[in-house]
């Protein structure tokens, strides 16, 4: 790079990864993880013939929504099961009888949003942008009530906005990817890669006569970035879409054209 690389005891950094800017370094157990050790939900969870679902103690049209959505919010971090089923069926049933108790709660869910959306986490960002889709729908004014807080929740829009399906970019997972193309294209069963302690299957759009299941699955997180922001468009009201445009400026209205 420079006549100094070449000097003695002089040590040159590698070049970050082209994949560095989508991951960051796993957290700690979240907020939501130790409210729930500490039994300040009251929830539980309960098996029937249909599988796991969430018992509510209590009538969830009495739950203060001040003290709770906001700590259910905090779980759209966790990618451990139960925790994450357990925060994203709460924040799901919270949303769906809440009503008008959700508008005076929006200004406390703006940083746990904000969190969940910096982890970078593909799976983590699918979640809290389905999420952010439920909550404009889930009242009255919720969108407009949004749009101050454009700033601090659509900028990590931009790195995912033109990602589908294939995020990691390493060469083995580059690698991985082309051979499933070619098992696509010659009509053998898709590769499956070991990932941790699982196997999963590497998924991209452009599989040329492939398939893409993250579609069929509703997990393609630039599709949901997409289907997101044209939802704070509709429901953000007449400054919804300038807001959008200076944060997220590839944008095009849904409604304009």
């Amino acid at each position: 790079f420079t006549i100094q690389t070449l000097q003695e005891n002089i040590t040159v950094q590698p070049l970050p990864r082209p994949d560095a800017s989508l991951k960051r370094s796993p957290k700690l157990a979240t907020k939501f993880r130790r409210f729930y050790t500490c039994g300040d939900f009251p929830i539980a969870t309960v098996f029937d013939t249909r599988g796991i679902k969430v018992a509510w103690k209590v009538e969830i049209e009495e739950l203060n929504y001040h003290n709770h959505l906001p700590k259910f919010f905090e779980g759209l971090c966790e990618t451990v099961h139960p925790y994450k089923f357990l925060a994203q069926q709460g924040i799901h049933d919270m949303l769906q009888n809440g009503g008008p108790k959700i508008l005076p709660v929006i200004p406390q869910l703006i940083v746990p949003i904000k969190n969940a959306l910096n982890t970078r986490n593909p799976e983590i960002v699918c979640a809290t942008l389905k999420v952010i889709q439920s909550l404009v729908m889930s009242a009255d004014m919720v969108g407009k009530a949004l749009v101050p807080y454009y700033r601090q929740i659509l900028p990590i829009f931009n790195v995912f906005k033109n990602i589908n399906g294939e995020v990691s970019i390493s060469p083995i997972e580059r690698l991985a990817v082309t051979l499933r193309r070619f098992n696509l294209t010659m009509g053998n069963k898709p590769l499956l890669v070991q990932q941790g302690d699982k196997f999963c299957d590497v998924i991209t759009v452009n599989l040329g006569d492939g398939i893409d299941y993250t579609q069929m699955n509703h997990e393609n997180v630039g599709d949901l970035v997409q289907e997101t922001l044209e939802i704070l468009e509709r429901y953000g009201g007449e400054d919804a879409f300038i807001n959008i445009k200076n944060m997220v400026p590839t944008y095009e209205s849904c409604i304009l054209n």
